[in-house]
């Protein structure tokens, strides 16, 4: 296993229903930093799709930023995902979260026929092209399967979701709390997290397990 890899982590807000999934993000970086690894974090400079109420579930007549919501979770060090270069990163990885599907990609409303951002795209591709790691939890290995087309993923059971992860050229492998799918041959590392009824303790088994996997191919 390698130790001081530094791994780029991207989010999209903060917050489950319009945001990164938060225990996800917490424990990704907490299974970096276990590993020995370092990490930064980085976001879109846009606005979310939408404000979500965590507490009704009902959309805010507000405006926040998917930048300034992931710093509150990087504790002030996120950058622009503009930003980023995979040059001089060893792995990427992608925490889940409705965000992901409605501000990193459009799959909340669209499903298989969703576009996403262009610049997650460009990162996905870039990291990819270098042969080097990508990680994705919960709902965020749809990214992967947009972006690339292809590669062995999971999101668990949901078959709606694993139906449109096929259509956009992935495969999909059914997989249980803490388990992951890896593709050895496109470094993709991706587990179910809260696509599965899951506890935190779960979260974290997962995030460790995917962090691990994609060190051994480092």
């Amino acid at each position: 296993m390698s130790a001081n890899k530094k791994f780029a982590v991207v989010l999209a807000g903060c917050g489950v229903m319009d945001g990164a999934e938060i225990h996800e993000a917490v424990m990704a970086l907490y299974a970096i930093t276990l590993n020995g690894c370092s990490y930064q974090v980085f976001a879109p400079d846009m606005d979310q799709h939408h404000v979500v109420n965590h507490i009704t579930g009902n959309e805010m007549n507000e405006k926040r930023n998917v930048l300034i919501e992931s710093a509150r979770i990087a504790r002030g060090k996120a950058l622009p995902l503009s930003h980023y270069n995979p040059k001089e990163f060893d792995a990427l990885i992608f925490p889940g979260g409705f965000g992901v599907a409605k501000n990193l990609c459009s799959f909340a409303f669209d499903g298989a026929n969703c576009s996403i951002n262009p610049l997650v795209e460009e990162t996905i591709k870039a990291t990819h092209a270098l042969k080097k790691p990508i990680g994705a939890l919960c709902i965020s290995p749809v990214l992967l399967a947009k972006a690339l087309g292809k590669g062995t993923l999971t999101i668990g059971h949901d078959q709606g979701t694993a139906n449109a992860i096929e259509a956009l050229g992935g495969k999909h492998k059914p997989t249980n709390n803490g388990e992951i799918a890896i593709d050895s041959e496109n470094l993709l590392f991706t587990t179910p997290c809260y696509m599965l009824d899951a506890k935190i303790t779960d979260i974290a088994n997962g995030a460790k397990a995917v962090v691990e996997a994609m060190l051994k191919h480092m």
